[in-house]
């Protein structure tokens, strides 16, 4: 992509939602459930270790992937914010699921 082309691209606004947005989004949140679990692994915790694990798994990968395949920084629409949070709350949620699933 030219530096012309790039002048041309029409921009995105801070609120409005693309795709891409909204699956970054979606991912963190998933992540971020994750993380929830683990931290209240306390009661049940092989169930809720599994549930950490998993979605701290879904979390980064679709962090990850998003990541890679946006074309711009912040604020172009492409969800690199999102995606940055999906793979941190999706790192945490698997360390708390692991840590949780040892002391079962």
């Amino acid at each position: 992509m030219s530096f012309i082309d790039l002048l041309a691209a029409d921009p995105v606004g801070a609120y409005s939602l693309t795709l891409d947005r909204v699956v970054a989004t979606a991912g963190a949140l998933v992540a971020l459930a994750g993380t929830v679990a683990g931290a209240l692994a306390r009661r049940n915790r092989r169930r809720n270790g599994t549930v950490a694990l998993a979605a701290g798994a879904v979390g980064v990968v679709v962090g990850a992937l998003i990541i890679v395949t946006a074309d711009g920084g912040p604020g172009t629409g492409n969800g690199i914010v999102g995606g940055y949070a999906a793979v941190v709350f999706g790192l945490v949620a698997v360390v708390l699921g692991v840590r949780a699933r040892r002391t079962a």
